[in-house]
């Protein structure tokens, strides 16, 4: 496209936001795991249900009820959120590397789209994958294992404000990455790491007073709780405040991208 299209481009604006622009880079973020759907979408019910299988198989018939209810009905909230944050960082965070070693970050970097923009295109695919592969898992853990949900609007809210987040910070790997090395690394040590260890195959009330404190720093262990609320109706903390932390920590990562986006931070292939 020459300077004038991408003037004329700018100009097609509602108020200070570019529109097109950005529906266009939410499109082809979306886009670009649906083609591949049997790794982005598929894979990840096979590793939830082997998850599942492996834990209930092993732990479950002598681990008794948690919180009221039986083992595997507690885990699977757990599983749920912990297989939606990973897909909705992996989204993100390897569009952006991929560009970067391909040497074509700059089709992205010259249209007329702001930091905001670009942070919120790049957030979509990774809320949209996330959410669909969080849908996928809660079919098949309501008819295999009969798990429903006692709130339904709770258990929404911090589904999606764990896509977006981990998507956020996806963003902000991505932009500091620049090989596949490098972002693997990031979530080999930070990302799984904090998936782990935030109450996914445990509540935290039953660990010793400083691994349970060092455990609620974490915001990852907010959005395991307020899926588990959502699911079975019990956590280990009020879902109100994990709402507002997940939210404060939204916001910083969300401020932190787009400011390298505006600076063009670590931007060169």
């Amino acid at each position: 496209m020459d300077m004038a299209g991408f003037r004329d481009m700018g100009a097609r604006r509602f108020g200070r936001v570019n529109w097109l622009g950005l529906g266009a880079l939410a499109k082809r973020e979306i886009m670009r795991f649906l083609v591949v759907w049997t790794q982005t979408l598929a894979a990840p019910l096979v590793t939830a249900g082997l998850f599942l299988a492996v834990f209930t198989l092993a732990i479950g018939p002598m681990r008794g009820d948690v919180m009221g209810v039986p083992f595997i009905s507690f885990l699977a909230p757990g599983i749920l959120m912990m297989t939606i944050i990973q897909n909705a960082f992996a989204n993100s965070s390897s569009s952006i590397v991929i560009s970067k070693v391909q040497g074509n970050i700059v089709d992205t970097l010259m249209p007329p789209l702001s930091g905001g923009e670009l942070v919120l295109g790049y957030m979509a695919g990774g809320v949209v994958r996330g959410l669909m592969v969080g849908v996928v898992i809660l079919a098949a853990e309501a008819v295999v294992l009969g798990q429903g949900v006692a709130h339904p609007v709770w258990l929404l809210v911090f589904v999606t404000l764990g896509a977006a987040l981990l998507s956020a910070v996806g963003i902000a790997a991505g932009i500091l990455s620049n090989k596949f090395d490098q972002i693997a690394a990031i979530t080999n040590f930070i990302v799984v790491p904090l998936s782990f260890l935030s109450g996914t195959f445990y509540s935290t009330s039953a660990l010793p007073p400083v691994m349970a404190t060092l455990s609620h720093a974490n915001p990852v262990f907010y959005l395991i709780d307020g899926a588990r609320f959502g699911m079975i109706g019990q956590s280990d903390a009020s879902p109100w405040l994990g709402l507002v932390v997940v939210l404060a920590a939204l916001a910083a990562v969300m401020a932190l991208c787009w400011q390298w986006f505006r600076k063009g931070y670590r931007m060169k292939p």
